[in-house]
C-alpha cells in the first residue's frame, strides 16, 4: 500500500524525498501533468523505464543534492520494460520509500478525436488503429489503474484545468513553500512599478511630510513608523488588508504564479508606503513565506531637496 505522505525515509537530516509516478492513457494528459509538476518544483524524468525507480534515492542523496521531490513519468511507450513497474514500486515499498501513483484517464472517444487532431500515431498501434491501441494500453494498464492513489479523467478538462487539479492535490499542504514574494514601497510621483502583480495606494492615510520634525526622515526610523501605525485609519486598514492578502496568496500560487510582486505607493514613497511595507513584509512572513523587501524611492526626496 502507498503512503498518502509520499515521502522516503529521511538520512543524515535530509528532508524526505516525495515520489510520484505519473502513468495513465496515451493522450490523456500525461505531458501537461509533468510540465505542472516541474513548474511546482518536483524533478521531473520522462518515460523513465520502471527499473530505474530504485536508482533514484541515490541521486537525491549525491552530496549537494537539493532533489526532494521527483515525478516520472512510467507508461507503455517502452512496452519491454512496462511490465515491470509494479514489482519495482513493491521493491521501494518494501525498502520503505512510499510514492504516489497519478492515473490519467479520458473517454475512447475523447482520445481518438485527440490523436486525430496531432495527427500523431497512438504507440500501441502496430499498424492497427487508433482505438485498437488505446484499448490495448487500457488492457495493458488496468493493474497499475487499481492501485492509483489518484486518477483524474480529462475528458470534459481544457490543460488548464489538469494543471489547476494537479496544483490543488499536489500543493495542498506546502504552498508556501514554492511562492516568493517581493514587497516593496514606491512614490507615486515617480510612476508606478512596472512590475508589481498588486498595488496598494496609501495616500489616503494621514502624511507625516506635513509634520515638520518628520519630513526629513524616512518610515524605516521608529517616530515614523509610530506616526503612521497609531493612525485609527492605518489599524482600520490593516484590519482588512491582511486577511484580503490571507486569501489571495495561495490562490495565486495555484494559478501558477511563483513569485508576487506587491507594491505598496505613497506620493513620494518615503514615509507611509515604507511603513506598510514593512508591516506587510512582517505579516506575510508570519505565514512562512519568503518575502523580500525594497524601497524603491525611500531617498529620492531627500536626494533632490
Amino acid at each position: 500500500m502507498t503512503s498518502d505522505s509520499a515521502a522516503c525515509a529521511p538520512e543524515d537530516g535530509l528532508e524526505p524525498v516525495e515520489l510520484v509516478v505519473i502513468t495513465g492513457l496515451s493522450g490523456a494528459g500525461r505531458s501537461e501533468a509533468m510540465h505542472t509538476f516541474e513548474d511546482i518544483g518536483y524533478f521531473c524524468i520522462d518515460n523513465l523505464p520502471p527499473a530505474l525507480l530504485s536508482q533514484l534515492e541515490k541521486l537525491t542523496m549525491l552530496p549537494g543534492s537539493r532533489i526532494r521531490r521527483v515525478a516520472v513519468v512510467c507508461d507503455m511507450r517502452s512496452l519491454e520494460f512496462f511490465g515491470t513497474l509494479l514489482q519495482e514500486l513493491a521493491a521501494l515499498e518494501a525498502a520503505g520509500h512510499p510514492y504516489r501513483i497519478l492515473y490519467l484517464e479520458a473517454a475512447e472517444k475523447v482520445l481518438v478525436n485527440r490523436f486525430k487532431t496531432t495527427r500523431r500515431r497512438h504507440p500501441l498501434c502496430d499498424g492497427g488503429s487508433v482505438v485498437e491501441g488505446i484499448r490495448a494500453e487500457q488492457r495493458g494498464l488496468a493493474t497499475v489503474r487499481d492501485r492509483a492513489d489518484l486518477i483524474i479523467d480529462t475528458s470534459e478538462m481544457l490543460p488548464a484545468q489538469l494543471r489547476e487539479a494537479i496544483r490543488r492535490r499536489f500543493l495542498s499542504d506546502s504552498l508556501k513553500d514554492w511562492m516568493s514574494v517581493t514587497v516593496s514601497s514606491f512614490g507615486f510621483k515617480y510612476g508606478l512599478p512596472i512590475d508589481a502583480d498588486i498595488v496598494m495606494d496609501v495616500r489616503f492615510l494621514p502624511n507625516p511630510f506635513y509634520v515638520a520634525k518628520l519630513r526629513h526622515r524616512t518610515g524605516l526610523e521608529p517616530a515614523v513608523k509610530k506616526f503612521v501605525m497609531e493612525r485609527s485609519e492605518t489599524r482600520q486598514f490593516v484590519d482588512r488588508w491582511f486577511p484580503l492578502l490571507q486569501s489571495l496568496l495561495p490562490n495565486y500560487l495555484i494559478e501558477g504564479k511563483h513569485h508576487l510582486s506587491i507594491a505598496l505607493g505613497c506620493t513620494g514613497g518615503m514615509h507611509r508606503s515604507v511603513v506598510l511595507a514593512e508591516h506587510t513584509a512582517d505579516f506575510l512572513r508570519t505565514l512562512d513565506y519568503d518575502v523580500a523587501v525594497a524601497h524603491r524611492d525611500i531617498r529620492r526626496d531627500l536626494d533632490r531637496a
